[in-house]
């Protein structure tokens, strides 16, 4: 009876098993890389060899249950998907304890240059060339942060010209009634809820730090946000119609129309089914073997 296990199971069900595994292992590691949110690392190969791990201990747990089990039998199956899972939320659960976290400072952002998933803005509040304050301005910014959220997710800094020189907050902090950097994450949150809405707003993390400047110290503004599960629209307006911003290589993009349409249906598909796998893919996407 020991042997029956393995030579009564037909190579299909052994080649579905191994399949199957792999497959929630990738699944699982989005979801994984999601809730750990940078508190730890999953690479895909450790991912995968958990899976594989979890299918021995999982064969082991179901033929000591039913020493006749058959391979292909859904009690096999579920033993070893199962045993896979585990072993990664183990392995999630002791890492997110262990590892340091790995994100850029402010500082080495700076240093880093523009690129698809990093862009400077020198204010949000005031247009450098007049020295007035500007509403359109703040739109640059709301745009920006609805790209990022409607790709892969990306960081923006302000107080950052387009070259990489860094200027500080106090052109902005001087249109406040208050200027201190309280009030204006406050305000920053408030034109993200009024431009793009609540959901969209809360998925933007903003902090502060002081960075060498020409003229000495000044503090440079980062928002951080992720690929969002859902578009996000911007509202320019209260009688203009809503807007769907993505980036485009380095640059901020608005589409048309049609193009926003096919844009939407294929990042975010229609249906229970498709939009799951659409949430894993975002997880996916977003998150990087590090």
């Amino acid at each position: 009876m020991q042997d029956h296990l393995l030579v009564a199971a037909p190579l299909w069900a052994v080649a579905l098993i191994v399949l199957g595994a792999v497959a929630a292992a990738l699944i699982f590691t989005g979801i994984a890389r999601v809730v750990l949110r940078r508190r730890a690392r999953l690479r895909t190969a450790t991912s995968i060899l958990l899976a594989l791990m979890g299918i021995v201990a999982g064969l082991l747990v179901a033929q000591l249950v039913n020493p006749d089990l058959r391979l292909g039998s859904p009690l096999a199956i579920i033993a070893t998907l199962g045993m896979s899972l585990l072993f990664m939320a183990v392995y999630g659960v002791i890492a997110a304890h262990l590892q340091r976290p790995t994100r850029a400072s402010i500082a080495q952002l700076v240093r880093a240059g523009e690129s698809a998933d990093l862009e400077y803005k020198s204010t949000a509040r005031i247009n450098l060339h007049t020295g007035e304050k500007d509403a359109r301005m703040e739109q640059v910014i709301a745009k920006t942060v609805a790209a990022f959220l409607n790709s892969d997710g990306g960081t923006l800094l302000v107080g950052v010209d387009d070259a990489g020189t860094p200027l500080g907050l106090d052109a902005d902090l001087a249109t406040l009634r208050t200027p201190d950097l309280d009030r204006y994450e406050l305000w920053l949150r408030d034109l993200l809820t009024t431009s793009l809405g609540p959901t969209a707003a809360v998925q933007v993390a903003v902090d502060f730090a002081d960075v060498e400047t020409e003229a000495g110290e000044g503090t440079v503004c980062r928002l951080e946000m992720q690929a969002s599960p859902s578009p996000v629209y911007l509202s320019p307006g209260k009688s203009a119609p809503p807007e769907l911003w993505v980036r485009s290589g380095n640059s901020t993009r608005r589409l048309l129309v049609d193009e926003a349409a096919d844009y939407v249906m294929h990042r975010w598909p229609l249906g229970f089914g498709s939009n799951l796998a659409a949430q894993f893919r975002a997880a996916v996407r977003f998150s990087e073997d590090r």
